[in-house]
């Protein structure tokens, strides 16, 4: 669905769309995301509390299916407020259901794994992240050709339709899983109450987490204390998001002042299918960089090496899509295909980037906190189109065209590099939590 907001934003009033500007349209697309990726920390809150991992999965997801009703119904009304009012309340409504679900899927999936399995994490995340980005890869293609064809009504509410069925898919397999009880029943207490213990009982001298002892056990405390080393790396991860989900904002945009490549005399790749590059890339480095790539680079490849190296190389297709813009704005007559190259760019800073974070967010959280610590993870999307939406809204200087210009993409380019050498550094003095897992090593990142 998101692959064709940019198009239904911006698009012309009388061929279905809003008719917004390219920053209102950036504006909507990335505040929306952020949604999507905050709303995790309710998730994770319910999971590990009160429901647990399956049941948050199963009654959450019933929120995307009603979301994507309502935007199915925006072709049943001519009203234009009305149809962006229907639009914001879908949008709402899939935040909430997919955002919510997000931090205790990869962790449900972690949970799998009997004990001495661990060391098929990294090739569970990365098969995992290959089946998101098989359904990608094909919704990308026909959703925008569904839109183009027979509205947007049945373009929002195909993804629906199937969403549904996989939550239908999902109860079917509720005989079979292992479920983890939610803390509530564990009677293990949480992040927050142990941290909050600790800040309100600080004594000069004493180490920070004295103060909680009083209250919760050694176990407790050390669960705690595996959370706030992560958030010092996740602390730099947000100016990556904020690049790589432009490709379903200001990289549409821009496609729509290139040449769409003609497939057949029915069906022509433009700047909303160009986004099937991203899960087809992903599909054919995934298997490439974890089967052959990390075991050839042996222990350097550890977790936070990746990551890094995923940062600077991600900076890297700005600076090439800012030279399109260049040569755009100049009068150039580009194909949309040249979109592929840095679509190659930041798929492969994706791989080294995403999929490893899953797996250092997993194996570096104590068990009774996998899933904050993965909503602390996905929370670094919401911060980075966070920063997408404040840059465009207050960086335009009157403009409404400025998030789709040479000047503003070279701007993410050098932020980019910026954060990704204090990265560097944190990485070098980080320790590896001692918990079994594929790359649980105590040596510097």
């Amino acid at each position: 669905m998101k692959g064709i907001l940019a198009g239904y934003i911006s698009g012309e009033v009388l061929r279905g769309g809003l008719g917004q500007s390219k920053d209102s349209a950036t504006l909507w697309i990335h505040l929306f995301i952020m949604a999507n990726y905050f709303m995790p920390l309710l998730g994770a809150y319910v999971s590990d509390r009160l429901w647990g991992r399956y049941k948050t999965i199963l009654w959450i997801s019933l929120f995307y299916c009603v979301g994507h009703g309502v935007l199915a119904a925006t072709d049943l009304t001519s009203n234009l407020e009305t149809r962006t009012w229907m639009l914001w309340l879908g949008m709402a409504l899939i935040a909430f259901g997919a955002g919510g679900i997000k931090p205790c899927v990869s962790a449900f999936m972690g949970d799998q794994f009997r004990e001495g399995k661990s060391r098929l994490y990294q090739k569970a995340y990365a098969a995992f992240y290959f089946s998101v980005n098989f359904g990608s890869f094909f919704a990308f293609l026909t959703i925008p050709f569904i839109a183009r064809n027979y509205g947007y009504g049945w373009a929002f509410g195909v993804p629906g339709v199937l969403m549904a069925i996989a939550t239908l898919i999902f109860w079917l397999g509720r005989r079979r899983y292992v479920m983890v009880p939610p803390t509530r029943e564990t009677k293990v207490a949480g992040f927050f109450p142990v941290l909050f213990a600790a800040l309100q009982n600080r004594q000069p001298g004493r180490p920070f987490w004295d103060g909680a002892r009083a209250r919760f056990s050694a176990e407790e405390i050390s669960a705690a204390q595996s959370v706030l080393p992560v958030l010092s790396v996740f602390a730099l991860i947000p100016p990556f998001w904020a690049m790589f989900d432009q490709h379903a904002s200001t990289w549409v945009l821009q496609a729509q002042g290139m040449v769409e490549a003609k497939i057949t005399e029915s069906y022509s790749l433009g700047g909303q299918e160009m986004q099937s590059l991203n899960p087809a890339l992903v599909m054919i480095l995934v298997p490439l960089l974890t089967g052959v790539v990390y075991p050839l680079m042996g222990k350097w490849a550890t977790p936070l090496r990746r990551i890094g190296l995923g940062m600077f190389i991600a900076g890297s297709s700005f600076l090439v899509v800012a030279w399109i813009q260049q040569q755009l704005d100049a009068g150039a007559k580009m194909s949309v295909l040249w979109q592929a190259l840095p679509y190659l760019i930041l798929t492969t800073a994706e791989v080294l980037v995403s999929t490893t974070g899953l797996e250092f967010a997993y194996t570096q959280a104590a068990r009774s906190m996998k899933s904050i610590i993965m909503s602390f993870w996905l929370l670094t999307v919401a911060a980075g189109n966070g920063l997408v939406a404040l840059i465009t809204r207050f960086g335009g200087g009157g403009s409404h065209e400025a998030s789709v210009t040479p000047q503003r993409f070279l701007f993410y380019a050098l932020l980019t590099f910026a954060v990704s050498c204090l990265f560097v550094v944190v990485a070098w003095f980080y320790r590896y939590r001692d918990t079994p897992g594929p790359v649980a090593v105590s040596a510097n990142a």
